[in-house]
């Protein structure tokens, strides 16, 4: 499984190797934290669509 992460705040080299090792060791966390943001990513997604039905 190929993972990729971003932070979006400066960390320190511990934290992200922390972090990175959770993920491997963790799926089903990796899997719920993709979820959350996928659906948060078309929820704004929606939100502009909405706004630019208004607009036009």
């Amino acid at each position: 499984m190929n993972v990729c992460f971003s932070a979006s705040r400066l960390m320190k080299v511990s934290e992200v190797r922390r972090l990175c090792k959770e993920m491997r060791e963790n799926h089903l966390h990796l899997m719920v934290i993709e979820r959350r943001a996928k659906q948060k990513l078309r929820e704004i997604q929606q939100e502009k669509t909405a706004s630019a039905a208004t607009l036009a």
